[in-house]
């Protein structure tokens, strides 16, 4: 009996060291105040490079990707283990998936309605009801007027890089006029004055439009911009980070998660990994040098982090699933 108190007694010293080990983590995530999610398309982080010849090449060590690569990879923490979810292409059932924890069974790209979702089960109801303010920040294709009322189709912008508005809570049974849409969708050129005046939300969702966004085959494009569509997305993140950094509701307790939607090589690495960057006065290295690590993670991950954030439950989809990492290890 001694000896098996003693196994249990070093079990229980155990358990208490992992437990002192993660609270500091989660302690920082408690600290952050305002979240911006910022999404890319269709590249991995490494792999085979099979995605080079649609032009998506992998991102790492690219010469196409020079801010990536030579900066944020040096003041951010990242991940080097990151994926889409098994088998969930292409684009629209990653982002439906950070915002529900799940694809409700979508594997195509398709605009609201198409289907609809009737459930009040995701993220942005979740923080509706818990009086938490969110907004979407949605880039107008190039060419399309910027729009003032629900984008629920593709006259504006790729509406399936929208994941809020396939919900029939958002989109108000498909009207353009929703209130609740139209009050939380905004046109991106919004986030500058909204960040100026410190009257933006918690929670804001961005996307950029198909000639930032890093999506491949797209054109036209801005003739003044870079002509390949990697090197695009890499300028327009080096102009639009900073537009976050340095605001006052960053510095005062933000924390900028940048991630693509989906992987695009092939084989053992068609789900990625793909990128994954946060930068937060919170995340391990402050903002100011590098950390990485190899824990493996997917949407569910960053789903569960803005949710253990906002404290907002219940925890949606694969979120919930006990197996399902948080991203804390980034966090000092």
């Amino acid at each position: 009996m001694g000896y098996l108190r003693k196994i249990l007694s070093i079990g229980a010293l155990g358990l208490a060291a992992l437990a002192a080990t993660a609270a500091p983590s989660h302690a920082q995530l408690s600290k952050i105040k305002t979240v911006w999610v910022i999404m890319m398309e269709n590249h991995n982080w490494t792999g085979n490079n099979a995605g080079a010849q649609y032009g998506d090449p992998d991102i790492k060590g690219n010469k196409l990707a020079p801010y990536i690569n030579d900066t944020l990879t040096k003041i951010s923490a990242y991940a080097d283990q990151y994926y889409n979810p098994p088998g969930n292409h292409p684009s629209q059932p990653n982002y439906i998936w950070l915002e529900a924890g799940t694809n409700f069974g979508v594997l195509k790209d398709t605009q609201p309605g198409q289907p609809q979702f009737n459930t009040n089960k995701h993220l942005t109801a979740l923080l509706d009801a818990a009086g938490i303010s969110w907004r979407a920040y949605a880039e107008p294709d190039f060419g399309s007027a910027v729009f003032d009322t629900c984008p629920i189709d593709f006259n504006y912008l790729d509406v399936e890089h929208l994941g809020p508005v396939f919900f029939k809570d958002i989109n108000g049974g498909l009207s353009k006029k929703s209130k609740v849409c139209i009050r939380h969708i905004r046109p991106y050129y919004q986030l500058s004055t909204d960040l100026a005046d410190r009257s933006g939300a918690r929670f804001n969702l961005i996307t950029p439009n198909l000639c930032h966004d890093g999506h491949e085959g797209v054109s036209p494009c801005d003739t003044n911009e870079p002509a390949d569509n990697t090197a695009r997305s890499d300028a327009w993140l080096k102009q639009n980070i900073p537009l976050i950094t340095e605001s006052v509701p960053y510095k005062e307790g933000g924390a900028i998660f940048i991630v693509w939607d989906e992987g695009e090589d092939s084989g053992k690495f068609s789900d990625g990994p793909i990128g994954m960057f946060v930068l937060s006065p919170f995340a391990k290295g402050g903002g100011t040098k590098a950390y990485s690590n190899s824990i493996h993670y997917d949407h569910s991950s960053l789903l569960k982090t803005i949710q253990e954030i906002f404290k907002v439950k219940p925890l949606l989809g694969a979120a919930a699933d006990p197996k399902t990492k948080d991203l804390s290890d980034l966090f000092q």
